[in-house]
């Protein structure tokens, strides 16, 4: 069924099409994919963990690896080191009962901000990489603001993740957040360099004897990406982080491809998910057809200041009747404009990544007579 809507200073009808998507998609065999997760809010301000756990059983049906507690989580950006370890705690358990993937993230954010001895740092570090470890979930070492704030050389990033990866019990992601996703990563690995931090990068993994399973890139620049993967020992992916340019990254060229853990993915579920079972099947067309047109909805969503990324997934989970109400944590759901929404519910609607077109219509409707009174 199509739906359709008028939206302001559009001349035309918005048509939402039936998105015409399976319910349900297996694993994908050829990639291996995993969506970071946000966090559903209750008008009160606090997390609604039905929602917020229902999305993630969304997420695990349509075949994807749940990354959570990561940065789409409002990790760092409202997220506490409390709520944080609540939320892996409470999807391992699931992710557990339900035989599916998962990986989350161990960081410092429970360190106040500003420089640190690495000492401090490691502590915090390994603190929370046992919590991730004893839940039962893989861990991702997140990018840390206060390695970035305290670091004096690439040997000082080497020395703290040394000792990290000696506490590892299974191979863990490397989590290589740019500075477009969160500023105070500038010159992580350090150095400003892309090439120079990936150097840093090398090593660790060459010394790292198996402990590094994949990297987890964000750095919304594609020829870094393939210039980086191409360089990766056998047996450590490359999981892309572009929210820009993943679909030509995912589907690879003669010399490789990308695994992919992305925030994109959970605004794009069940047409990426099309396209990876596409994919599978070496339908090429196929995977073309289903995730080209998310590119561009991605682009919006991820558009500068890039970090307020995580209302665009918020404000599609609610179109799609996957939460109740459009709200954040820290009212972050008011970071971005009436017209950046619109933008993004008319490209969700060419997509077809709005799976029920009436619902889709209704609470847009809701959404535009509140900024209209407002």
């Amino acid at each position: 069924m199509t739906a359709a809507i008028a939206l302001p200073g559009r001349p035309q009808l918005c048509p939402v099409p039936a998105p015409e998507w399976n319910l349900s998609y297996p694993p994908p065999k050829r990639r291996s994919v995993y969506a970071a997760a946000h966090v559903a809010v209750s008008g009160d301000g606090t997390i609604d963990w039905e929602s917020t756990m229902g999305f993630r059983e969304h997420l695990w049906a349509h075949g994807f690896g749940v990354a959570e507690a990561m940065d789409t989580a409002q990790r760092g950006m409202g997220l506490s080191i409390g709520q944080a370890q609540e939320l892996i705690a409470r999807s391992a358990a699931r992710a557990a009962e339900l035989g599916t993937a998962i990986a989350s993230g161990a960081g410092t954010d429970q360190l106040a901000a500003g420089p640190h001895s690495l000492r401090e740092i490691i502590r915090a570090y390994r603190d929370q990489l046992e919590f991730v470890q004893a839940s039962g979930s893989q861990v991702i070492l997140m990018a840390s603001r206060a390695l970035a704030a305290s670091a004096r050389s690439a040997a000082d990033y080497l020395e703290v993740y040394r000792q990290l990866l000696e506490l590892a019990d299974q191979p863990v992601l490397l989590h290589w957040l740019g500075e477009q996703f969160d500023p105070a990563l500038r010159g992580y690995w350090g150095s400003a360099d892309f090439r120079s931090a990936a150097g840093t990068v090398l090593e660790l993994v060459e010394r790292a004897d198996g402990k590094v399973g994949g990297i987890k890139l964000s750095v919304l620049d594609s020829g870094s990406e393939i210039w980086l993967r191409r360089l990766l020992p056998a047996g450590v992916r490359m999981y892309t982080g572009d929210d820009f340019n993943y679909a030509d990254l995912i589907r690879g060229d003669a010399q490789g491809h990308s695994d992919a853990l992305l925030g994109a993915f959970a605004a794009v579920t069940a047409p990426a998910a099309a396209a990876l079972h596409a994919l599978d099947a070496g339908d090429l067309a196929g995977y073309a057809a289903a995730m080209g047109p998310t590119v561009a909805l991605s682009r919006v969503i991820f558009e500068v200041p890039t970090y307020h990324y995580k209302v665009g997934i918020a404000f599609l989970a609610w179109l799609n009747g996957l939460q109740p109400g459009f709200t954040m944590l820290g009212q972050m759901h008011q970071r971005r404009s009436a017209a950046h929404l619109i933008r993004v519910f008319e490209l969700a609607a060419a997509a077809r990544a709005l799976l029920d077109p009436e619902l889709a219509v209704t609470r847009m409707h809701e959404y535009l007579a509140s900024q209209a009174s407002a």
